[in-house]
């Protein structure tokens, strides 16, 4: 049965602030929360940037059922991947079981304000594999001596081992991570602007390299962003927070000060067309029905933001969740 998450992202609000958004986002009936990991944000004056490990320890204390996930963390230069599992096994203690660890290749925003070079992909596959071959190793409860070309362990275990088996799932937005997380994951985070894109890129990509491995085709967390909003002016009094998510070099930028005086040299329409627009809850559905039903995702994640986020939270719980949630039905 698809599951439900609602983003709490912490380039826009402060650790106290999504703490409360992920008590909502339980009361509102969401099966998780799924919680960005980020050194710097996007925009350097109307932002925030708090610690997600610790942030999610809070929500783990702060609510009783729901489940989390990072999306996503970087186990490659910030983090060692021992350290990684480290934290996602404290984490999943906390919560009772209640985690999920997210990675991805990452962005030089979070890595080269510490000093660390940001590498091409090729690199950056080659440092994933390695460290995805670590965390699950130690996760799984092995005491490990690990030789690779970028990491190594001697006799590494984690002495506070999780509650069970935490999945592990790694961002890709085409073949190549799709492949490799099929490899060496369990399941997939994947952001979504064209579902049948992403279906040809990521997922297909997925089923072919897990048959070839002999492993269970990979869960899919599926993103989407949109922005609800009456007009123009209001979505861009939204996106302020983001609007750098959209500047030309966003991987490759350290300062959030240069991504947003790039997004503002742009026209706003340029950005604004870049996010889907919702005004209501019929085209909230609208919006992320596709991700049920043509994507055939295991996990949708509303990525959304508001000038009344709470307001949308509880919105999303009242009008879109139930409808969603038979959508989901009637497609099985």
């Amino acid at each position: 049965m698809t599951q439900f998450a609602y983003f709490c992202g912490h380039e826009q609000w402060h650790p106290e602030q999504l703490v409360r958004h992920a008590q909502l986002a339980e009361a509102a009936g969401f099966d998780m929360v799924v919680v960005s990991e980020h050194f710097h944000p996007w925009v350097d004056d109307v932002s925030a940037a708090g610690f997600a490990f610790s942030t999610i320890g809070a929500m783990a204390q702060a609510t009783e059922h729901i489940s989390f996930a990072t999306g996503v963390t970087t186990p490659l230069w910030r983090f060692h991947p021992a350290v990684v599992a480290q934290a996602s096994a404290t984490l999943d203690r906390l919560s009772g079981g209640r985690f999920n660890l997210g990675v991805g290749t990452g962005e030089n925003i979070n890595e080269g304000p510490l000093g660390f070079d940001f590498p091409a992909y090729a690199e950056r596959a080659a440092r994933m594999t390695e460290a995805l071959e670590i965390m699950r190793a130690l996760l799984d409860g092995e005491k490990l001596t690990y030789g690779g070309e970028y990491y190594t362990t001697d006799r590494a275990k984690l002495y506070s081992p999780p509650v069970g088996s935490v999945p592990i799932y790694l961002a890709a937005g085409g073949p190549k991570s799709a492949a490799l997380a099929a490899r060496k994951a369990e399941g997939i985070v994947t952001s979504v602007k064209d579902p049948a894109v992403t279906f040809e890129r990521v997922v297909e990509p997925a089923k072919a390299a897990a048959a070839e491995a002999g492993r269970p085709t990979p869960k899919i967390l599926a993103t989407r962003w949109s922005i609800m909003a009456n007009d123009d002016e209001e979505a861009w009094q939204v996106l302020i927070p983001w609007r750098g998510l959209r500047a030309p070099g966003r991987l490759e930028a350290v300062d959030p000060k240069t991504l947003r005086e790039r997004a503002d040299e742009m026209p706003r329409s340029e950005i604004l067309d870049r996010y889907s627009k919702v005004t209501n809850a019929d085209e909230i559905v609208a919006t992320y029905r596709p991700l049920v039903e043509d994507l055939h995702a295991d996990i949708v994640t509303f990525q959304m933001a508001s000038l009344d986020q709470e307001g949308l939270i509880d919105l999303l719980g009242a009008e879109v969740l139930p409808r969603m949630r038979q959508i989901a039905a009637d497609r099985t």
